[in-house]
């Protein structure tokens, strides 16, 4: 059979994915379970995408059926579902086999199924829509950092929200796990199916209006860059939210996995600014990359879109939190002064250079975050002006007082200015002449 070795290559996959969680879960993994099974799903996708997509996720394949990207349509997509779903069961059981003990599937202690099933959509839809822009887009073709971003979605979701779903964002995962526990009944998966499906269906949708030149629009118009400044800048403050309030392990690390999977989902449409710091250092940096106008435009969206993103982990759990610093105003504020430059500043290099990074430039740009969220956690760095007021927003809403994010944003203000500095005195060879891109 001519298809097989794309059946198989589904099944595979899928089979590793779903044991190593099982393994993980079930040999008591703390820390580090979610980076194992974001790291089995990103090898697999670089060891089996060039036979079958690496999908290994029946939402993924719906999303890719969706926007016209699956080679035999609905047919194929249905059988390709039918194996990843029957790969996820065999290796529910053979963990089961092993440990002779399995976990239930459903919403962690003190959360609702709806709260669950929220999160779900959303992770789901951020996966869906990254495995679109860097996998499927015309414009995104022959790049090497597909399966780290695809992966890295689910150090960005499983950190963030495991504690609220399980973190599956995959119907396969979900049905492995309840078949795997049948004793407890098998019925969960199918109310987080629906909300994983709707999750690929909204990636689906956004892919259309972002990627119009996919289906017969006009490529990187305003709006379309707007939108995915909006996309970016609302998960990446969401990450932000519920790493915060679910006390999270890892927040850093998935916040900076979260910037980074969507900054090589959307690079090459809006330059994936998502903070307005960023946007101020692209814009002072001059070389005509972006103008005055676009770039209020960038920030305006940028805010609201962090402030709807805290209005949504606030409905999910009914908490917000403060942005203050942890060690003193002077002292925070030279932190949040000297990451935010470097962040900016790296940007700067990375991706608006006449020859920027092709391949790492995702990677350099997310760590920022996770170095900086790690060594300025005492300070409590915040490095977006964005973020900040959406938090400091939705904390206003939830009763609390607003006005410390607008010091903040001075502070990164300051720290674009003074990385723009630095990149005029270290790169001198960019102002030879007009030039240089806002990203590969």
């Amino acid at each position: 059979m001519a298809d097989m070795p794309k059946y198989v290559s589904e099944f595979v996959g899928t089979y590793i994915l779903v044991l190593t969680i099982g393994c993980n879960v079930l040999g008591g993994t703390a820390v580090w379970a979610v980076t194992s099974i974001a790291c089995a799903l990103m090898v697999s996708i670089y060891a089996f995408g060039a036979v079958s997509g690496a999908h290994f996720n029946p939402a993924v394949t719906l999303s890719i059926a969706l926007t016209n990207k699956m080679p035999g349509g609905f047919k194929e997509a249905g059988i390709y579902m039918a194996v990843q779903l029957a790969g996820g069961i065999a290796a529910g059981l053979t963990y089961l086999g092993i440990f002779k003990t399995a976990f239930e599937l459903g919403p962690g202690k003190g959360h609702s199924w709806l709260a669950a099933g929220v999160v779900e959509l959303l992770y789901t839809a951020m996966l869906c829509f990254v495995v679109l822009n860097v996998a499927c887009a015309s414009a995104s073709t022959d790049n090497q950092y597909y399966g780290l971003a695809i992966g890295f979605v689910v150090v960005a979701g499983g950190y963030a929200v495991g504690t609220i779903s399980g973190g599956c964002f995959n119907p396969a995962v979900s049905f492995g796990i309840d078949v795997a526990s049948y004793d407890a009944g098998v019925y969960m998966c199918f109310v987080y199916l629906v909300f994983q499906m709707l999750g690929a269906a909204l990636a689906a949708g956004l892919f259309r209006l972002i990627r119009a030149e996919d289906f017969g629009g006009v490529a990187l118009t305003l709006n379309t860059k707007l939108m995915a400044e909006a996309v970016g800048t609302y998960m990446l403050t969401l990450t932000v939210g519920f790493n915060v309030l679910t006390a999270s392990a890892a927040g850093a690390y998935s916040i900076g996995a979260c910037l980074m999977c969507m900054i090589y989902a959307l690079g090459n449409v809006s330059g994936a600014h998502f903070n307005p710091a960023v946007t101020l250092a692209v814009l002072l940096s001059g070389r005509d990359i972006i103008t005055t106008s676009d770039a209020l435009k960038y920030m305006g969206v940028q805010v609201v879109s962090a402030i709807a993103a805290g209005l949504t982990y606030m409905a999910v759990l009914g908490m917000s939190f403060r942005v203050a610093p942890g060690l003193g105003w002077f002292k925070t504020g030279l932190g949040e002064i000297i990451y935010t430059a470097l962040l900016c500043f790296v940007v700067l290099s990375v991706a608006t250079t006449k020859k920027p990074s092709q391949d790492m430039f995702g990677l350099a740009i997310g760590s920022v975050i996770t170095v900086a969220g790690f060594a300025g956690a005492s300070l409590g760095v915040v490095l977006n002006p964005a973020v900040g007021i959406g938090i400091d927003f939705t904390n206003m809403v939830k009763g609390g007082h607003f006005g410390n994010s607008l010091l903040y944003t001075v502070l990164e203000g300051v720290g674009a200015a003074a990385a723009v500095g630095l990149f005029k005195t270290v790169r001198p060879s960019e102002y030879d002449a007009k030039g240089g891109k806002l990203m590969p």
